[in-house]
């Protein structure tokens, strides 16, 4: 716990800094972590890349829409599921608890927490699209998007991935947090576009935050242009309503 207890007598702000070093640290050396941020997104950009070549999409958008698909499904992976169950688990532990004998805050443990995922996300989506590049494909002017709406994603994802973590016992969490992985990649918009989904699923999708990041990823990626302000909206929306959340009903133990 070298980050929460060398983090004392200083600033909120390094506090929170220095938590988020030791979480880094903690997640880059979890080789199970390791696998599911940097290999299977790796994997499934290939599995994507060759089924899509295989079922007939071919030409520019191949690469793009796997790419698309693959960072979704990395942001959901890390910012939600994984951080959700590692933090559920931590808490039956007790080693959120012995936290809580620092001078770490609620919050700054939750700041450090988003901190340590948000850099792996990125090292993960940066991974992909290196993989995505020797594949062929090639960054635009759009793709300046593409960080902004990553840590958006991971910020929302991860605000509701603490708020399961607080509220539900480890088990619980275990089940909950892949389930819904499940679902959303299969039904949100994620594997399947919003617009090629059937029925009430279609108009659902986009207001899910797997929709709103799959379908602005999309429109960097494969369509060449800037997300719509609503994707965007929906993300910021379900932020603010998950930090609320996480916010009031985290607890240490």
């Amino acid at each position: 716990m070298s980050g929460a207890s060398t983090a004392h007598s200083h600033s909120p702000a390094s506090r929170a800094t220095a938590h988020g070093r030791w979480e880094t640290r903690l997640l880059l050396r979890n080789g199970e972590q390791l696998l599911l941020t940097f290999a299977i997104p790796i994997g499934l950009l290939l599995a994507l890349t060759l089924t899509t070549m295989f079922s007939g999409t071919t030409g520019q958008s191949r690469v793009p829409n796997a790419l698309a698909t693959v960072l979704t499904v990395s942001v959901i992976s890390s910012a939600f599921t994984s951080l959700a169950i590692a933090t559920g688990f931590e808490r039956r532990s007790g080693a959120l608890r012995f936290m809580a004998t620092t001078p770490l805050t609620r919050v700054e443990l939750l700041a450090g927490k988003f901190g340590a995922t948000a850099v792996v996300t990125v090292l993960s989506c940066v991974t992909v699209s290196g993989v995505a590049v020797a594949l062929g494909w090639r960054p635009t002017a759009a793709t300046a998007w593409v960080p902004l709406l990553v840590v958006l994603g991971t910020a929302a994802f991860a605000a509701w991935g603490m708020a399961l973590a607080g509220l539900l016992r480890a088990e619980a969490v275990l089940a909950v947090a892949n389930g819904l992985f499940l679902f959303l990649v299969m039904f949100g918009g994620v594997i399947i576009p919003s617009s090629s989904l059937p029925g009430p699923l279609a108009t659902i999708t986009p207001w899910l935050p797997s929709g709103a990041l799959a379908d602005a990823l999309r429109a960097c990626l494969v369509d060449l242009h800037a997300p719509s302000v609503g994707s965007i909206a929906v993300m910021v929306i379900w932020l603010a309503a998950g930090t609320l959340v996480a916010g009031r009903t985290f607890r240490w133990s």
